[in-house]
């Protein structure tokens, strides 16, 4: 276990950089690096459509610095993401930005420290789903909170489709919205196990005035006409090839749903019941987790660096240069509320799980000198897990610093790791990037200024 009070050189050319000695290594178990090297740009560390090498790297912050110079955040800002219902994992991370110190295993305990008060939490989505602990991270995220730590929440997908699942349940049958519940799919049942056994398993009453198979199917389930009647009521938003991917989806995640819940021993009427508990906790302004959706937005902007969960498109940077991140952020509050078809199979939705693929929504070269020119230089976000620690990516030519590094065990097994991850990447006022992670041997850095003074 790696125990850090700097990070010290591997190179002749790094200078020391006095980090905070991680503050609860013993309890997390987390083995974190306890020195740095400047970030590789290989295969491993940074690859992409674009070519990734260090000469592609200094020639897109020599391209945004053509449209504005950088700002660096007024204070330090650390971000996790991805989590994904794992709360070892993120308290581990929190230990990770030696400004939380973290006491106690059954019952974990988190103090702000002097450090911690000067700094920003930013959160980047995908609390939910595939992890062992969901209500334990809710609780701990609260916990952060409590401590009067400065927090941003961000929305990642895993988290909207439980919210847009559990508000379909009561809206008007509709094809464009009546198949939001079975949407969520089998990823979901974790939580609804969860959910059942804290508060419904065992119950006497727990089944009581829930309706029968039958009703509950009809309530949770698209109807049978469901896949002839939403092409045409999506022909307005979605490009026909999207739609067929959703249709073949959609009876995929029925299939595997039903099957998730039937491992588990979860009838539909239990399913239903656990909803509705599910409603009460999320939705409800007095629920336990009502704050969760409560205090989400879509993005945050901090100097020259966006965080957000997945990336951009040329519709998202229109928005941010012509009305402003504010704007996008009441826009989303106003769509989830109002309008989930059109949230989720629009651009908004798109900044939250978009992977940069041919079935995206286009990032061009006009977009990113749209962002440039608002003063965004990279883009921070998660959604695509990394195996080796965060990754920085070119896509158009414009830096992308994956953080997603896979911290959920859950994910972890199936990727050939072991036990629970932990990371955090870390903006600083003086200029630098700090990528701290479990599965890296160093922290990386990353300096512009640093870049640029090598030639290429």
């Amino acid at each position: 276990m790696h125990n850090m009070s700097g990070i010290d050189d591997v190179s002749d050319d790094l200078p020391k950089y006095p980090v905070p000695t991680y503050l609860g290594n013993d309890e997390t178990g987390a083995r974190l690096p306890d020195r740095g090297e400047y970030w590789r740009f290989d295969q491993r560390h940074s690859a992409g459509k674009d070519p990734a090498n260090h000469a592609a790297v200094v020639k897109s912050i020599r391209q945004s610095m053509s449209h504005a110079p950088w700002q660096w955040p007024s204070r330090p800002v650390y971000f996790l993401t991805d989590p994904h219902a794992d709360a070892d994992a993120f308290t581990a991370s929190l230990a990770a930005t030696a400004c939380i110190r973290v006491s106690g295993r059954t019952n974990t305990r988190l103090e702000l420290t002097d450090a911690g008060r000067s700094g920003l939490f930013v959160i980047g989505g995908d609390c939910l789903d595939k992890g062992p602990s969901g209500l334990h991270l809710l609780r701990t995220i609260k916990k952060l909170y409590t401590t009067g730590a400065r927090v941003k929440l961000l929305a990642g997908n895993h988290d909207v489709r439980l919210m847009m699942g559990l508000r379909a349940m009561t809206l008007r049958r509709a094809p464009t919205t009546e198949h939001f519940f079975i949407r969520m799919g089998p990823k979901i049942v974790p939580l609804l196990r969860e959910v059942h056994e804290e508060f419904l398993a065992g119950k006497p009453n727990a089944l009581k005035g829930i309706p029968g198979k039958r009703e509950c199917r009809r309530i949770l389930y698209p109807s049978s006409a469901w896949f002839e009647e939403f092409p045409r009521a999506a022909a307005w938003l979605m490009p026909e090839k999207a739609i067929k991917r959703e249709l073949v989806r959609l009876r995929k995640k029925i299939d595997d749903f039903a099957d998730a819940c039937d491992t588990i021993g979860l009838s539909l009427r239990d399913v239903y019941a656990t909803a509705q508990k599910c409603r009460q906790l999320f939705l409800e302004p007095k629920g336990e987790f009502a704050w969760f959706f409560a205090r989400m937005q879509l993005t945050y902007r901090e100097g020259s660096f966006l965080f957000i969960h997945a990336g951009l498109d040329d519709r998202i940077c229109s928005l941010i240069e012509d009305r402003g991140i504010g704007h996008l952020n009441r826009q989303f509050r106003n769509q989830i509320k109002h309008d989930l078809f059109e949230f989720y199979y629009g651009p908004l939705a798109n900044a939250m799980r978009t992977k940069y693929r041919d079935v995206d929504m286009p990032l061009s070269r006009h977009g990113v000198k749209r962002a440039y020119r608002h003063g965004i230089h990279a883009v921070v976000h998660g959604h695509r897990n990394r195996l080796h620690g965060q990754r920085i990516m070119l896509h158009r030519g414009m830096i992308h610093i994956e953080s997603d590094v896979t911290l959920d065990r859950n994910t972890r097994r199936k990727e050939g790791l072991n036990g629970f991850g932990a990371g955090v990447t870390i903006v600083l006022p003086e200029g630098r990037v700090i990528a701290v992670s479990t599965d890296y041997p160093y922290a990386k850095i990353f300096e512009p200024e640093h870049h640029l003074k090598i030639r290429t």
